[in-house]
This record gives structure tokens, C-alpha cells and sequence, in this order.
């Protein structure tokens, strides 16, 4: 990918602060590399732990893919964060039009660069109880059949352990392994030349959401359910911290739960699938 000299050197101390921590914190186990496409990919993992984004850097960085994920434009004003921000080519999403339309110029120069956006469909940390992949927000479908970029299913394993869903401490021992699967681009050539209306991107998404649950279930060894968990369905809210108190289960907006992730709309004039 091509860098600037403050973004390659801005990259590697990020990556030589943030890789170290993760070797300590857990074994790795990456598959499915070699279907990394040559140029540049939207990735769209699935999303059970806060500390996500960290594994799925870590991944790509060591394949010499630069990670760039959606960031909230609000964070490109604070201070230090910002800048680094800026300069390692992270993805401003705002909600009005025009920001939506710099933040879909930006993700289409990482990609024509060989960089790997990585979008979160869900939008938040999924609300399934048993950690399956929830429904998801038609954003990373929107930018990829309205570019051609092609969308990457990964899933990952293992890192909830480390560090639970709204975890407060990290579990660091016994020593867990953290695996991410890699799958085959998803096929949306069905969608090719059909007008980009809800319909049609709600298909497109469940045909994304469904290759990365067939990943998961290959990691975890397991069944997942056959109707897709919809908060909206069991009242409950579809972005911030969703909290189980006292045996009951509540919504409550308090940020991003993936801190600077969150699934894009940037296409449709909307900052986030997840903040609306």
C-alpha cells in the first residue's frame, strides 16, 4: 500500500505498542491468509468483544495490510487521537451528506491504495446471548456494490475470554488463543444492475451477514441459530452498551461499544448504521 512517510512511521509505533500487548495477552491462530485479496478489500468481521478491532488489526498488520476502520468524525477533533488518526488514514463518518460523501472518498482512496477498510455490520457488540452474529446494517453492502470493492467475511474466536463483553479487567490466564478465519469474498454479483434501494441492499447484507456466521460456526464447532437475533425484535436498543443487571437485560447509549468502530451508511448521508 502506498503510505506517506508520517503515516508508515505513525503506523509502526501504533503496531509496535499494540502487537507486543496482544502476543501477551493471548496465543493467536490466523486461517484462510491466502484469500486475502491482492488489492484492496472491505472486511467485515463479526463483533463480540470490545477488544475486537485490536485482533483483526493485529492480523491484518502482520499480513502487511494496513487496517483502517470507520471512525466517528468527532474523534478526529481530540486531541493526540486525532492526529494519529489522521495521519494512519483512518475514516471520518459523519452524518451530513457531504461528510458522508469525503468519508466514501477516503475509503475508496484506501482501497485503490491495497488498504483493507473493516466495517462491522452489526454496528455494536452483538446482543445474541450466545455470541452469534446479530442482524446487520446495510452499510458495508452499500459501499461495496456501489464501488465493486469486494467484501472479505472474517470471524474470530476466543478473544472474549480475554476480555468478556463489557468486561471491566482483562482474564489473562489459563492462556487463551484467539482464532480468526479468513473466508472467500462474498459473491454479490446477484445484486449487479438492481437499484440500491432497501430491498435489495437488506438481501445483500444477509447474504454478508450469513458467510460470516458459516465462518464462526466452522471456529466454534457449533450450530447457530436459525433465526438471526433482531434487538429491535426483543426491545432492545441497537447501539451503546447493553447491560445484564440483576437478570434483566437493558439498553443504554454510552458511546460506541468498539470505542473508534462502528458500521458505516456513509453512502446513504448517515454517520453510522449503529449511532442513528
Amino acid at each position: 500500500m502506498k503510505e506517506t512517510a508520517k503515516s508508515h512511521i505513525t503506523f509502526v509505533i501504533v503496531a509496535g505498542i499494540v502487537r507486543p500487548v496482544m502476543n501477551l495477552l493471548m496465543n493467536k491462530k490466523w486461517e484462510g491468509l491466502e484469500k486475502l485479496p491482492a488489492s484492496g478489500f472491505i472486511a467485515v468481521p463479526n463483533h463480540c468483544t470490545e477488544i475486537d478491532p485490536l485482533v483483526i488489526g493485529h492480523m491484518l498488520y502482520n499480513q502487511k495490510r494496513m487496517p483502517h476502520f470507520l471512525a466517528k468524525g468527532s474523534l478526529f477533533k481530540v486531541p493526540v487521537l486525532g492526529s494519529v488518526l489522521r495521519n494512519t488514514k483512518q475514516v471520518p463518518v459523519e452524518r451530513s451528506t457531504a461528510g458522508a460523501n469525503r468519508s466514501l472518498q477516503v475509503a475508496k482512496e484506501v482501497v485503490d491504495e491495497g488498504g483493507a477498510i473493516i466495517i462491522y455490520p452489526e454496528g455494536t457488540l452483538t446482543r445474541d446471548p450466545e455470541l452469534w452474529p446479530m442482524k446487520g446494517h446495510t452499510g458495508a453492502a452499500r459501499m461495496a456494490l456501489e464501488s465493486g470493492i469486494p467484501v472479505v467475511p472474517m470471524a474470530h474466536w476466543g478473544a472474549h475470554e480475554v476480555f468478556p463483553r463489557y468486561a471491566k479487567r482483562f482474564h489473562i490466564f489459563p492462556r487463551k488463543t484467539s482464532r480468526v478465519l479468513v473466508g472467500d469474498p462474498v459473491d454479490l454479483s446477484a445484486f449487479e444492475g438492481r437499484p440500491l434501494d432497501k430491498t435489495t441492499l437488506t438481501e445483500a447484507t444477509n447474504v454478508i451477514m450469513d458467510a460470516i456466521t458459516e465462518l464462526l460456526a466452522t471456529l466454534r464447532g457449533g450450530q447457530p441459530p436459525l433465526v438471526r437475533w433482531d434487538p429491535s425484535a426483543h426491545n432492545q436498543s441497537t447501539h451503546g452498551r447493553f447491560i445484564e443487571r440483576g437478570g434483566k437485560t437493558r439498553g443504554a447509549a454510552e458511546g460506541t461499544d468498539a470505542g473508534t468502530v462502528t458500521d458505516s451508511t456513509a453512502a446513504d448521508g448517515t454517520a453510522t448504521d449503529g449511532t442513528k
